[in-house]
This record gives structure tokens, sequence and C-alpha cells, in this order.
């Protein structure tokens, strides 16, 4: 057999996901060809999911700042003041090709991952959320991604200790081939004791230390930024093994090495790995680094310096200490039994040099690697859009109970018990409200303090299928309505937002689209983004998943038992619903599941109507007027009640409105609406009308079922086995 040729650079340029005049580039910025290893640094460093070549353009229309931001995009996370010296620290980001590959390291790095993003900048991690979108549950691979997706999660942060209290799961036909999974991290800290990643000089030591470096998860960043096809599942090695118990110790050994005053610059090992941390800290830093790759720890035998450059084994810290504190570093990380090691120095270069058994094989300017990459302005059409659909457009049941039932059984709406038992809650002895407890977010103690933080995660993707752009102003909204609904003052967001392909003009017009959406809801509700990530190339074989932009939301309570949740009605109650009804049915959970329909228009998000109802409702919860509250939206109000009904056990007769067919009032997903209980309901209607909010007894609460007169009386033993019964049922 005769030998094959060797690959010219440029090829080998290709396979790393480098296109032709990007490598063409990369030869005029070095004024010369780049070796292996550098040609290995510029692949990640300029991959979409480090760069975000793609969406940076449109990442600035965000509004970042405001009276509580302390640090808001471009650190590892984002840092929002809390009062008495205190901050929040919290991010999410993706590992949705990793979990489709393996699901179970997939999702169990994801949450090593994020967590690694918070306690890099000095704050211990209280609580973990997830957002997971799954294939169609009759897709072959779907029951066995979610199995190990969902072990995965509980898996790592059962390990660690830290109580994952929310999230949200959706199944569809159109993540049959890119299931997401997005991961978000809250984290407390001193707000004088932030740590950050820029380098503040040259001089200075360059500390590894965690577990050591080996071979899994080479070219992670760039599967991350590809497109899957038929053969996807040999990116296999690509996945990296994550260890919670490593991480429980890196976490201990960093938080002490930060009181220890020896930390001048720190960041994770993520995505890229060594070439990441080490081009980050010295590019923000405006200096050089120069490290010795022969003193990193290595796991396997005979690494190159390729792989250890792009390793992605988790983990992993690299620090830049004080002067002369080395000593102090190691005490901590042999008392932790970490792996550590001084592998370089800062210098004042402005160039990143690598050396290998002896030689230079690595010397580029830091700038083209980071600030100078490529930023493009991708040609993008605007989304076709769908009419609104009139109540008389979708056909009512034949049978409002049987519908009803279908709808709560539905894989979307039916409960995920099965799912949040294999997570550990309570751990920390923190948390008041979780996935259990009938809240609309999570809400987590700030220890110590009558304080407490709510958090959740949001996105319809079928309203953002269907209208970008209010489906981004949409996603913002619930997760502002969301914190609003158990007494909480919103703060800030992070996002996560996960598209196709962006070559494609009109995947590219759904993320500037949704952008745009997001960023006005953000402005309008003073909720400004401070952390986020973007993961494109979402797709197999051309076709591309619903556009999904997350959003992760955090809020303040001032005082913990003044809250909410809809878990405590009691017979009697009065049910009021807050906000305009007007029987929106369009991209509607009805239209999908009952008619099979998923055209419309989506609901219209009022944002002035949304900050008016929002904060009557958290002025009547800090005020003690109310204690019972749900938002209303996927299912409308006939999910709402059911919600009430199945979480305090307690029958619900609900009162339709004169003017709007009863399958528009029912399961219309208008927005900017709230459910509300209370005894005496005067008090809430007069303060509805002061406050210019449309308001209306729909109910009550009574007897053992859920039901309105003429149409529909089902059992609630009936109601919760229906509910209960299908992801029990599917998993087996």
């Amino acid at each position: 057999m005769s030998a094959q040729p060797a690959k010219t650079l440029a090829e080998t340029a290709a396979e790393y996901g480098l296109k032709p005049e990007e490598f063409d580039l990369i030869i005029q910025r070095l004024n010369r060809e780049p070796n292996a290893v550098e040609l290995g640094v510029f692949s990640v460093m300029w991959s979409e999911h480090c760069s975000y070549k793609s969406s940076r353009k449109h990442l600035g229309k965000f509004p970042t700042s405001g009276p509580r931001v302390i640090q808001g995009p471009g650190e590892n996370a984002g840092v929002v003041n809390i009062g008495d010296g205190q901050a929040c620290i919290f991010k999410m980001e993706s590992h949705n090709h990793p979990s489709y590959i393996e699901p179970y390291q997939g999702a169990a790095t994801g949450v090593g991952g994020i967590m690694r993003d918070v306690f890099t900048m000095g704050a211990r991690p209280v609580a973990l959320l997830n957002a997971l979108r799954f294939g169609d549950p009759s897709h072959p691979k779907t029951k066995r991604l979610v199995a190990g997706v969902v072990a995965g999660i509980g898996g790592y942060g059962n390990c660690v200790g830290v109580p994952t209290v929310g999230g949200e799961t959706n199944f569809h036909r159109g993540y049959d081939g890119n299931i997401l999974v997005n991961a978000m991290c809250v984290g407390l800290a001193d707000a004088d004791k932030i740590f950050y990643s820029a380098a503040p000089s040259a001089g200075l030591p360059v500390v590894y230390f965690g577990s050591k470096t080996g071979r899994d998860g080479i070219h992670g960043a760039t599967m991350a930024s590809a497109e899957f096809d038929d053969a996807s599942d040999e990116k296999r090695p690509t996945v990296q093994v994550g260890d919670p118990f490593a991480e429980k110790l890196l976490i201990e050994a960093t938080l002490e090495l930060m009181a220890s005053g020896a930390v001048a610059a720190i960041q994770d090992m993520g995505a890229a790995g060594l070439t990441s941390s080490s081009v980050e800290m010295a590019g923000k830093g405006g200096v050089g680094i120069e490290l010795d790759l022969d003193q990193v720890p290595q796991r396997e035998a005979g690494m190159s310096a390729y792989e250890m450059m792009l390793s992605e084994s988790q983990e992993r810290m690299l620090a830049i200490l004080k002067p002369g504190r080395e000593a102090d570093g190691q005490r901590i990380f042999q008392k932790w039994g970490l792996d550590a090691a001084t592998i370089g120095f800062t210098t004042d270069t402005g160039h990143i040099v690598l050396k290998h058994k002896g030689e230079i094989v690595c010397d580029l300017p830091l700038a083209p690697l980071s600030d100078d990459a490529p930023l493009y302005d991708r040609p993008w059409v605007a989304p076709v859009l769908h009419p609104r659909l009139e109540p008389s457009d979708v056909a009512a049941p034949a049978d409002y109970g049987q519908a009803i039932l279908t709808l709560l059984g539905s894989p979307d709406m039916a409960s995920k018990r099965w799912l949040w038992e294999q997570y550990d809650r309570h751990v920390m002895a923190d948390t008041l409200e979780d996935s259990a407890t009938g809240a609309d977010a999570g809400v987590v103690r700030v220890h110590g303090t009558r304080k407490a933080l709510a958090v959740t995660s949001d996105c319809t993707p079928r309203y953002v299928q269907n209208d970008p752009y209010e489906g981004g102003k949409q996603a913002v909204a619930e997760a502002w309505r969301n914190l609003t609904a158990v007494g909480a003052d919103p703060i800030a967001i992070t996002d996560n937002l996960n598209f196709g392909n962006p070559e494609r003009p009109e995947i590219m017009g759904q993320i500037v689209r949704a952008i745009e959406g997001m960023a006005e809801a953000c402005r309008a509700l003073d909720f400004p983004v401070v952390s986020g990530n973007v993961s494109l190339y979402n797709e197999t074989n051309g076709a591309a998943i619903p556009p999904t932009p997350t959003v992760g939301a955090v809020g303040l309570i001032a005082d913990y038992a003044r809250r909410a949740d809809f878990a405590s009605l009691k017979a009697g109650d009065a049910l009021v619903l807050l906000g305009d009804t007007r029987g929106e049915l369009g991209a509607s959970l009805y239209l999908r599941e009952l008619l099979g329909r998923e055209d419309g228009a989506p609901p219209p998000v009022d944002l002035a109507d949304e900050r008016r109802a929002g904060d009557l409702v958290r002025n009547l919860i800090v005020s003690g007027q109310v204690t019972v509250v749900h938002d209303l939206s996927d299912g409308g109000l006939i999910s709402a009640a059911a919600d009430l009904a199945l979480a305090s056990d307690v029958g619900v007769s609900l009162l339709l409105p004169d003017g709007l067919p009863a399958h528009a009032a029912l399961f219309g997903e208008d927005q900017g609406r709230y459910l509300l209980a209370a005894a005496q309901p005067d008090a809430i209607l007069r303060a509805a009308a002061s406050a210019g909010v449309p308001a209306t007894v729909v109910g009550e609460a009574s007897g053992e079922s859920l039901r309105a007169d003429g149409l529909f009386d089902i059992p609630l033993p009936e109601l919760r086995r229906t509910w209960e019964h299908w992801m029990p049922a599917y998993m087996g």
C-alpha cells in the first residue's frame, strides 16, 4: 500500500473548523504560517464557542448596567449587589453538543463547568438550575438521552453538595438531532472580595492546580461550534469526563487560596482549557505569558504540547499569584490533595510563548487571539411571521374535561417528579422553595440573614419560532414574572442563546430579532444582562433546533417570611385573575397538543402592562395581603388553576368571563397575568383598580374537583393521576 500523502496546513486548519479565509487571515496577522501548535491555539480561540464571532455585534444591544450591577458581561460570571456588603454571582452556559454525544458526562461536566465560572470569582455556589430540551418522546434516542442527562446533572450536583432548585424540561421533535442542556449556577460572595481574571502585571508566577491534564475533551470547543451529521457519535472522545469529588476539593481550595490574599488573578479552565485561560488572563491584563508545558501535571504519558493546550480535562484552575506567594499556594493545595505546579510567569511582551522539551513550540501575539478575532456582520433576513389567530379560528374541544386531561398529561405539562426527585434540592439547608414545593421560582435563603435569592430559567421556544422578537420579549418577561410571583425584586439576567447555523440568513434573522426583543424587555423592566453564553450550530444534517434563547434570572427577597407560592390555597379562598385576557391561542399548547397545529402569532407582550401588573403583585406580597400567587403561562388559566388545586389538594370552581369563547378563556396564553387567591378579594380588586390593572374574580377554592359549571368536573385524584402518569410511564 502506498503511504497517505501528508496533509497540508490549510487542510489541517479546515479540519479544526477554520474557514479558508480565516486561515489566510492568520497568515496575514502573523506575517508567516503558524506551526501545528499555533494553529490549534488559533482554531479554538477563533471558534464560535470562544470568540462569539457571529453574535458579538448584536450582543452589544443588551443593557448591561444598573444600580445593582457590580460586573456585567466580559468576566466569568455576572455580579450584582444584594446589600449588606454581599454580592450574588451567577451565569448560565450550554453543554448541548457533548450531552447529545455522551449524555451522562456531557451534562455532568456542564454542571461542573458552570460552578467553576462562579467560584472562580470568589463565590460559594448555593444553587443550581437547568433548562433541558429533548426530542420527540417517540424518537429512538430520546429516552436514553433523558436518562443520561438527568443522571449526570444529579450525579454531579448531588456529590458536590449544591442544591438543584429549579429549571424546565420540554420535548419537541425539533430537538431530535440536537438536545439542549443549559446549566445555571448562583453563588454568594462578599461584595468587596470579588476576583477577576485579568493579569495585573508582568513578572508574576502562573500556577496550575486541580486535576491532572489528560487527552479528554481535546477540540471540545471546536466540536461545540460545528453542526452534527450522521457520524457525530464518533466525536465521543471530545467529551470531557467529570469528577465531582475533585470539584468539591477544588471549590474549597480555591476559596481558601482567595482568603489567604495570595491571588492576583484567577481563571477556570473551561472551553479550550489551558489555551483560553492563559490567553484570556494575559490578554485582558495587557501583558504576555510564558508557559513551560513540561511542568503541567499530566495524567497520560507522552502528551504533546498541542494536546496539553487543547485538552478540556475537568476540575482545573489557573491562578496568577502575588510575588513570593507560591509556598502559601502549595500548602493549601497539599491540604486539599490537589495536583499543582508553577508552570510559567507573566511577561511584558504581549505574546503567549509555550515551551516544551526545551523548545519554543508557540510564540503568538495575544491581540489576534482575543481582541482581534474575526467579527462577522452576517447577512440576515427578517423571519416569516405568523398571522394572529382569532378564537374563532381555533376549534373548541368536543369534551372539555378530556381536553384538560390531555393537556395536563402531555409531555411538556406533565409532572417532572421522576426527574427532580433525582436532584438533591435541600443540601446546605437553605432551600425554601424548589421544584417540589409549588412556587414559580426557586428560593434560597442567604445564610444567616432574613434575605433570600429567587432564581428561575425560562423560554418558550414555540413563541420564538413563530415570532423571534415577541418570543425574545416573552422569555425575559416570564422570568421577571416568575421572580415577582414569589415576591422577589427582579435584579438581572443571564442568558443562553441556543440557535442553529448563523451562516444561514434565516437563522441569523432569528438570532438578531430575538436579541432585539430580549433587549427591549430588559430595558423596559430594568432587568440588565450581566452574563451569558451563545450556543450556535445546533443542527443536524441541516435541520436546526427551534430558536431557544433561555433566560436565567435572579431576584432578591428582603424578608423571606414575606413571600408567596401556589401551594397554600385554602377552601373558601376567592381566585382573582390579574391582567387582560383576549384569548390568545396562537402558538399555544392547546393548539399543539389538542389540534396538532403549531401556527399562529404568539401572544404579544405589552411591557408597560407587564410592569404595572408585576409591581402590583409584588406590593401585595410584600405588604402581606397575598400569599398565594401563580403566573399564567403554558396552558393558560386552566393550567394555573390546576396547578393551584394539585399543589394545595383543594378543589377549584372556575367562573368564565362573558364575551369570550370558553376555550379561549381557559386555554389562551395571554401574557402579563397572575392568578391570586385571598379570603377577602375586595382589597385586591381595589388595589388593582388604583394601579390600572384589570382584575376579575374567576372562581373559588371549594370541593374536591376542578370544575366549571356545565363544561367539566374532574375529580382531583383523576387529575393527579393523569398529571403524574406520563413521565414515570415513559421512563419505565
